[in-house]
């Protein structure tokens, strides 16, 4: 099973060949689920005592279970957030998986960890963070959130001797950061926002006096919410944090990425005062999953509270050297971050500006073509390329049947979300190679 035969040699051509033509599609079949009892039907039992053979295992996967997979890249896949990989960063997977490299330490994955460091260090400089600030990848934003916030609450509890448990967000942030503070036994609240539906300082004052400063370890503001695409106020919600002393963590796991292009680079003013910051490259940096950038202002702090002791890691923990594994939750961990640092190097940033700005381009004619059409109504401006619209007189049901008909078609994969109550329609437009056309084919399709 380990030896390297004629067969493995043949299995490792049609598996590179599977990948070649798949990255070579243009554009890539959209494809639907299917049922368990389907795939039961064709694959139960496919673990045997004997095995089947890689080849026949390869089939298996290409003929009948990659089917029922949803391609996330495909151009009029615009629903939840899509994962658009470039060429480069998808082969490039190949080659990490194959490599057998640790990311976990400097000393078992130094050049991994080197690169991987340049790639953080690029993303640092768009936030505008300063030399010191770094940090690692890890599996995805909830990963992200919950390791920065760990961080945020063992600075509060060394520096001021006390256990506060409280964190502010708003109702518009991600899930995630409600799931941390599960995990962490911590108590959420959420702040009011405002009229443009942002969280701002003068609201994440009153609900920090209202419940005392000192209960908070930190604030959590959003550059980019998954549902509508609202970046907060980042700067007055800085200011303060700055007032009471609190940890300030900015989640731009989808949003983030916007740094890049300067037509929405003002947005984010307030960015650069982050104790901690994410963005998830496997969405709106054309990165494969599972990919998310975690930085801090001050990494000595998330290393005191991350890192693992035990007696066969002193060689590690005692060591100056840059372990990944010190500024998050897991010891464990691939080099993830390697495909995205790849195509980066091999496709330079202004190439990633350019798509970015691409996409937003796409969102703003999205949004001129809802305001044009008599049966459609804009529910908010975007800020970014998301885009919530609302189709006059539809009901939930009509949204569904409707999303069900595009997937049945495999015209486009678009599916309800809601807000304030009412079903919407959204597109989440991170896909350079989403068209206008296929913008104006899919409202038409609403007529």
């Amino acid at each position: 099973m380990h030896r390297f035969t004629e067969e493995t040699s043949q299995l490792g051509e049609a598996i590179l060949k599977y990948a070649a033509d798949r990255l070579a599609l243009d554009p890539v079949p959209l494809d639907a689920p299917r049922t368990e009892s389907e795939l039961e039907s064709v694959a139960g039992g496919a673990i045997s005592a004997q095995g089947m053979g890689g080849q026949a295992a390869l089939r298996l996967f290409e003929d009948e279970l990659a089917l029922a997979c949803l391609s996330t890249d495909h151009p009029r896949y615009l629903s939840f957030i899509p994962c658009a990989p470039t060429r480069e960063a998808a082969m490039f997977d190949l080659v990490v998986g194959a490599s057998s490299i640790y990311g976990g330490s400097w000393l078992e994955g130094a050049g991994a960890v080197y690169a991987e460091n340049q790639a953080l260090r690029w993303i640092a400089n768009l936030a505008g963070l300063p030399e010191s600030a770094g940090g690692a990848f890890v599996q995805g934003g909830t990963i992200g959130n919950l390791s920065a916030l760990v961080a945020a609450r063992a600075t509060a509890r060394a520096r001021n001797n006390t256990r506060p448990f409280r964190v502010a967000a708003t109702v518009g942030s991600h899930s995630s950061i409600q799931s941390a503070c599960e995990v962490m036994d911590a108590e959420l609240v959420q702040v009011p926002v405002d009229d443009d539906l942002r969280l701002t300082g003068d609201n994440l004052r009153k609900a920090i006096v209202e419940h005392g400063p000192e209960t908070f370890f930190a604030v959590v503001a959003t550059a980019g919410t998954t549902n509508l695409g609202i970046i907060d106020d980042l700067q007055s919600v800085a200011d303060v944090c700055e007032e009471f002393g609190i940890w300030f963590h900015v989640d731009g796991a989808y949003g983030g990425a916007g740094l890049a292009a300067p037509s929405v680079r003002d947005k984010y003013a307030g960015v650069e005062r982050a104790d901690s910051f994410i963005v998830d490259p496997h969405k709106w940096l054309f990165a494969p999953f599972d990919c998310c950038a975690l930085l801090y202002r001050e990494p000595a702090l998330a290393r005191a509270a991350h890192t693992q002791h035990a007696s066969y890691l002193d060689v590690l923990t005692e060591a100056p050297d840059w372990n990944p594994t010190d500024y998050s939750i897991g010891l464990t961990r691939r080099a993830r971050g390697l495909p995205f640092w790849f195509s980066l190097v091999a496709n330079g940033t202004d190439a990633y500006t350019e798509a970015i700005e691409h996409t937003l381009s796409v969102a703003r004619f999205a949004a001129d073509q809802i305001e044009q059409r008599p049966y459609l109504e804009l529910v908010r401006e975007p800020d970014l390329s998301v885009v919530v619209f609302r189709r006059t007189g539809w009901s939930s049901q009509d949204y569904q049947a409707w999303s069900d008909k595009l997937l049945e078609e495999q015209s486009a994969f678009v599916v309800p979300t809601s807000h304030n109550g009412e079903t919407l329609a959204r597109f989440a437009v991170v896909n350079p190679n989403t068209s206008t056309e296929d913008i104006a084919a899919i409202l038409d399709s609403m007529e």
